[in-house]
């Protein structure tokens, strides 16, 4: 697995990581002896990101990891977590005293003294780009809260003000074949400024699996059945924003330009990591097949030159008019 520079902080991780929202809530039940087998799969496999949140599951998710890592203390795991929704995300609720109860919830769940990385959880646009907000930041690491932080964004304006400043470690934002405006301008942003991109919804909810059908359906307590018009959060965070019928015939023009012996998920996760910018990719795994199934795409040296080219075209023809003005 290739290690790659996490910003200035002096650490490296994985060219894929593990998210791991799938552990907490919001994609339909999983236990907690699955959950800890994916964990293990996936740093037996090279992974050496987790990110996660201090809301999913409502802490669960975070709680999981940190008993998980407490027993490997030699880990060499980066946790990546992040905060901000535990209230409504509205400005006024972006305090210095709300960031140090976030942060120190955290820290016990994870069970450190500092966290490794800290990242705003989709803000408000006039919170990324308040200087109070790097201010009160800053403070926590002084502090030694946490030893660094960054802003997860939905869109390419907002990544752009996070890079713009000089102590953001990275930005996380979706990049897959559905979302390709970040290509534009944001990955090489963060190049020139040295900040980390992770590039989440990787897969689009999973619809870039390949596996689902105009027939599949999700469970009630699964984002995919109600989310996918914006119903509880932004729209984008499930299947990337893109009409689920559309979606569908998108990924059958990109399965006939697959490199040979490459999955639709293998070969998109190899695609999103090649992608000059990115730092790590972080798909989620419900299993110890999908966590083991994922890390080989970063270790994977096939020529993509045939299926970046679809990937162009198919956004073009089927996506770019609706999803490139929205993010």
């Amino acid at each position: 697995m290739q290690q790659r520079r996490l910003g200035s902080t002096g650490r490296t991780v994985s060219a894929i990581g593990l998210g791991t929202w799938q552990l907490g809530a919001d994609w339909g039940d999983v236990s907690e002896s699955d959950a800890r087998a994916v964990l293990a799969a996936s740093v037996d496999a090279g992974v050496t990101l987790f990110d996660t949140a201090d809301v999913y599951g409502d802490g669960r998710s975070e709680s999981l990891i940190g008993d998980f890592l407490s027993e490997r203390p030699d880990h060499g795991i980066t946790v990546a977590t992040k905060m901000g929704r535990r209230l409504p995300q509205e400005p006024e609720n972006y305090t210095p005293e709300n960031f140090a109860a976030w942060t120190e919830r955290s820290r016990r769940n994870l069970r450190v003294d500092t966290l490794d990385l800290v990242q705003l959880h989709c803000p408000p646009s006039a919170v990324i780009d308040a200087d109070a907000t790097y201010d009160a930041l800053d403070a926590l690491v002084a502090r030694g809260d946490i030893a660094a932080y960054g802003v997860s964004v939905e869109t390419v304006a907002q990544a752009l003000s996070a890079i713009s400043r000089p102590h953001v470690t990275n930005v996380q934002i979706i990049v897959n074949p559905f979302r390709l405006k970040p290509l534009d301008e944001v990955l090489p942003a963060a190049e020139r400024a040295g900040v980390a991109v992770f590039a989440r919804v990787p897969l689009a909810s999973g619809l870039l699996s390949g596996k689902y059908s105009a027939s599949t359906r999700f469970a009630a307590d699964d984002h995919r059945s109600y989310n996918r018009h914006g119903e509880a959060f932004d729209k984008g965070e499930t299947f990337s924003g893109v009409d689920y019928e559309t979606g569908l015939q998108a990924v059958s023009e990109l399965e006939r330009a697959l490199p040979e012996g490459l999955t639709l998920p293998a070969a998109t996760l190899a695609w999103i990591a090649s992608r000059p910018g990115i730092t790590s990719v972080i798909p989620g795994a419900r299993s110890v097949a999908q966590a083991v199934a994922n890390a080989k795409a970063g270790e994977s040296e096939v020529d993509l030159t045939a299926f970046d080219a679809a990937v162009v075209d198919v956004y073009d023809r089927y996506l770019r008019a609706e999803i490139h003005p929205q993010w």
